[in-house]
C-alpha cells in the first residue's frame, strides 16, 4: 500500500513537471516512469499475499474482520485488506519456576493451596493449536494475543480451582494423573468454546514444602528398610529349610545303613579289603583281630 501511494505521488509530480520548459521535462519523464513502477510493485504486493506453511490468514477491511481465511500459498486479496496471520501448528505455553524455561521471564510457576492448606508449586506446559475455521472469530473476539488473554489466565485459574480437592502428598504421588486429567477436561471446555483445541496438558513438576518432602523421604526410607528386612528373613527361612532337609537326609541314610548291613556282609567286605591290601607292592604289616574266621596276614 505504501509503495502504491508513493508511486502515485511520483506520477502526479512527473505530470505536474511536464511543461514546455526543457529542464522540467527532463525531470518529469523519469518521475512518471518511477511512479508507474512503484505503483505496479505496490499493487502486486498488495493484491497477492503469501501465507506460510502451517498458517492461515484472516483479512480485515478498515477494521471489519471478514469471515473467511486464506490458506497456505499465494492468495489474491483486496489491496486495501489488512491480513493477520495465525499459526495453526501445535504450540506450547510453559509456566515454570526456572527463569529460562517459561514463556515469561523469571519465576512463572503456579502456586496453589491444597485441601490440607499447604502451598504447592506446579510447573506446567500446555500444548494447543488454533482451529483454522475459528481464526476469524478469534481475531474478532480475542485478538492476535490470545496466549496472554486466554491460554495463560484460564490454565492458572483452573489449576487453582481443582487443586483444593487434593492433599499435597496425594497430589505429588497417587493422585497426580487424576489431577492432570481433571484439569485437562476443565481447560479443554473453555478453550474449545473460544476456537482453541487443547491437545495435551503436561505437569512437569510438583514442588512440595520442605517439611512435607522430608516426611515423604522418611516414609520411603522406612518402607525400603522393611522390605530389606523381609528379604533377609525370607533368606534365613530358606537356609533353615535347606539345613533341615540336609539333616533329614543324613538321618535317613544312617537309618538305612544301620538296618541294611549284617555281620556276614561286614566280614565279607573286610576280607575284600585285606585281599586288595595284600596285593599292594608296598611293604606292610597287617594285624587283624582274632574274632571270627578272619586270618592274620603278616608280611
Amino acid at each position: 500500500m505504501i509503495l502504491m501511494i508513493l508511486g502515485l505521488m511520483l506520477f502526479i509530480a512527473g505530470y505536474m513537471f511536464n511543461s514546455p520548459n526543457a529542464n522540467l521535462q527532463r525531470i518529469a519523464r523519469p518521475l512518471s516512469i518511477a511512479g508507474v513502477i512503484f505503483f505496479l510493485i505496490g499493487f502486486s504486493t498488495s493484491v497477492i499475499r503469501k501465507v506460510g506453511t502451517g498458517e492461515v490468514g484472516v483479512p480485515s477491511l478498515f477494521g471489519e474482520v471478514q469471515n473467511k481465511t486464506l490458506e497456505s500459498g499465494l492468495n489474491f486479496v483486496n489491496p486495501l485488506d489488512e491480513v493477520t496471520m495465525f499459526d495453526i501448528k501445535t504450540q506450547n505455553y510453559t509456566m515454570s519456576a526456572s527463569h529460562d524455561e517459561g514463556d515469561k521471564e523469571g519465576d512463572d510457576a503456579i502456586r496453589v493451596l491444597t485441601a490440607d492448606g499447604l502451598e504447592v508449586i506446579i510447573d506446567l506446559t500446555v500444548l494447543y493449536r488454533i482451529s483454522p475455521a475459528q481464526a476469524p472469530a478469534i481475531l474478532k473476539q480475542i485478538g492476535a494475543d490470545y496466549k496472554d488473554k486466554i491460554i495463560r489466565p484460564i490454565t492458572r485459574t483452573k489449576i487453582r480451582d481443582n487443586a483444593v480437592y487434593y492433599d499435597a502428598v496425594a497430589l505429588y504421588s497417587t493422585k497426580r494423573d487424576e489431577f492432570q486429567n481433571r484439569i485437562f477436561k476443565a481447560i479443554d471446555i473453555d478453550l474449545k468454546n473460544r476456537g482453541i483445541v487443547l491437545e495435551q496438558l503436561l505437569i512437569r513438576n510438583i514442588n512440595l514444602p520442605a517439611s512435607v518432602k522430608q516426611t515423604i523421604e522418611s516414609k520411603i526410607n522406612a518402607e525400603q528398610e522393611a522390605q530389606k528386612m523381609q528379604f533377609v528373613l525370607q533368606k534365613e527361612k530358606q537356609e533353615a529349610e535347606r539345613k533341615r532337609v540336609e539333616a533329614q537326609g543324613i538321618a535317613d541314610y544312617q537309618k538305612i545303613i544301620s538296618t541294611g548291613l549284617s555281620d556276614k556282609q561286614l566280614q565279607y567286605e573286610a576280607i575284600k579289603a585285606q585281599r586288595d591290601l595284600s596285593l599292594s607292592p608296598n611293604a606292610k604289616v597287617i594285624i587283624m583281630g582274632a574274632k571270627g574266621n578272619t586270618p592274620i596276614i603278616l608280611n
